[in-house]
């Protein structure tokens, strides 16, 4: 019985080491493309361009701690050998997934503290964004699911 809750335990450090790293990544790709390369937008652009550029900073220190945290879980799991490849997958791409679309929706819609790109055809951009995020936590889920077998 005991042996049992162990792998449960690892199962799910698997997961969420997954899913940090995740999170992580697709912060960092965030800020980094949209943010910094294309200038779309910034974290927070309901004030000024100072404001938005610490924003950023913050969001990005954010993306980092998160994908080491995630790393940090990761070579735990190596070192105990009990690293689940699908298992931290599906959660890597339930993280980038669950990132994309709490952008997508949260931060985008409902508080609007920023929108993926201001154009004219915006809707385009949010259908997108949102239809992309949801196609990867599908296959994070996949994955998931096929790790218990």
């Amino acid at each position: 019985m005991a042996k049992r809750n162990v792998s449960i335990n690892y199962s799910a450090r698997n997961l969420w080491a997954g899913f940090l790293f995740g999170l992580g990544i697709a912060a960092f790709f965030d800020e980094t493309v949209f943010h910094q390369l294309l200038h779309w937008h910034h974290f927070y652009d309901k004030s000024t361009t100072n404001i938005g550029l610490v924003s950023d900073g913050l969001f990005h220190a954010f993306s980092w701690f998160a994908t080491i945290g995630g790393l940090f879980l990761f070579a735990d799991l190596r070192r105990r050998n009990t690293l689940n490849w699908k298992r931290w997958g599906g959660g890597v791409f339930l993280g980038v997934g669950g990132f994309q679309l709490y952008d997508g929706i949260i931060q985008h819609k409902l508080m609007r503290i920023h929108q993926i790109r201001y154009v004219d055809n915006l809707p385009v951009y949010d259908l997108i964004w949102n239809i992309v995020a949801i196609i990867i936590i599908i296959v994070g889920i996949f994955l998931i699911v096929r790790s218990k077998k």
